[in-house]
């Protein structure tokens, strides 16, 4: 399994090999759908809250007398049907995430990288060098390799700050360091950039750990 290489100005350079325990392993779409799901789920803040009868203002007093009023009997204005009353099956603070093992979200990483390996979206660039933050920098990498203003996730070193902080800001574009990518990071991706070709042998630590 191979990928295009490219020089930091868009001219191709060549090809690099890819691990194939990575990039060429069985795609396992039961189990993307598993992991996606569940980091989607853990997204959500669930603080969405309404009031109940038990806590919205008035109540006490029984609003008018049982009979002879000629009005359907009522015991508190608190009721869920008056006006200004709680809310019956409201919303409550919840935890919407859970928990997938360490072993299934490898698997999934693995899949979701050998999806794009197969469709053919690994693109590698030999080495981005930026010597002080500027977004000019990332967007001109992305135009010279045609997929400016595509979704792309654009895979760094962590300790390389300066490509982080040029292409937070750029529309459609994702950075994130290659130990903390995730599979729902490569699906949402059209295409899967690394900003130096020694990142490859990175990915193959990152799933192993």
């Amino acid at each position: 399994m191979n990928a295009k290489l490219y020089t930091q100005d868009g001219k191709e350079k060549g090809v690099v090999e890819l691990p194939v325990e990575v990039f060429a392993a069985e795609v396992n779409k039961t189990l993307l759908h598993l992991v996606v799901k569940s980091y989607l789920a853990n997204q959500r803040q669930g603080t969405s809250k309404t009031k109940n009868r038990s806590e919205v203002s008035g109540g006490g007093k029984k609003p008018w007398r049982q009979k002879g009023t000629g009005r359907a009997r009522s015991g508190s204005n608190t009721s869920p049907i008056w006006v200004r009353g709680g809310k019956a099956f409201g919303a409550r603070p919840r935890n919407y995430g859970g928990t997938i093992p360490k072993k299934m979200r490898r698997a999934a990483l693995i899949s979701a990288y050998s999806a794009r390996a197969g469709e053919e979206k690994i693109i590698v660039v030999d080495s981005v060098v930026i010597s002080q933050p500027k977004t000019k920098a990332v967007e001109s990498i992305l135009k010279g390799l045609s997929i400016y203003q595509k979704k792309n996730l654009l895979i760094v070193d962590a300790s390389d700050r300066n490509i982080y902080l040029s292409g937070r800001n750029i529309k459609n574009v994702h950075v994130k360091a290659v130990s903390d990518v995730n599979a729902y990071d490569v699906l949402n991706a059209e295409n899967i950039v690394f900003s130096a070709e020694g990142l490859i042998a990175k990915v193959k630590e990152a799933v192993s750990k």
